[in-house]
């Protein structure tokens, strides 16, 4: 995901919180949130992940008048294909893990910026699935004085055929 421009704004950031069910006041209340190390409203450690919404080519968000997958089963009547395990990598791929590492609080007020590189990339053999292909996606998110806020890795991981029932 690339975003050129993604603006924080205390609202976004009360709206998220409210969303994860976090009330914790320094995501909304400017008074208490004065009073505390950081000084101001900031934002959840998970933020960062809703810049998805200002990448209109971002591959999990719904396009306007067309058929999307979802997060459901079939939730739009989308099928994926099977491939009936004939070897030629039917298998399926999964988010396995996100890590976050923090250079400064995100306040309301910035406008950061998201870059993606390609991280690392290993193998490891699965007992039911066959080989397992992790790779690493690093986003760095930068604010408007191209300073480094958050460093973003996500690990996707792909099997070799499908696990049998």
């Amino acid at each position: 995901m690339a975003v050129d421009k993604f603006p924080i704004e205390a609202s976004h950031i009360m709206m998220f919180a409210r969303s994860v069910a976090d009330d914790n006041q320094i995501y909304y209340d400017e008074d208490y949130a004065k009073g505390t190390e950081p000084g101001s409203i900031i934002a959840p450690p998970t933020f960062a992940q809703s810049s998805a919404q200002f990448d209109p080519d971002y591959f999990l968000r719904p396009k306007i008048g067309e058929p999307w997958f979802g997060s459901g089963k079939e939730p739009t009547g989308i099928k994926r294909e099977s491939s009936g395990g004939g070897g030629g990598g039917g298998g399926g791929g999964l988010h396995a893990e996100q890590h976050f590492e923090y250079h400064r609080h995100i306040k309301p007020g910035d406008v950061l910026t998201a870059t993606v590189k390609p991280g690392e990339t290993w193998e490891k053999e699965g007992k039911r699935s066959g080989k397992l292909v992790f790779s690493e996606t690093v986003t760095e998110y930068r604010d408007q004085n191209g300073d480094l806020v958050i460093t973003a890795r996500g690990v996707g991981v792909r099997t070799e055929r499908p696990v049998d029932q």
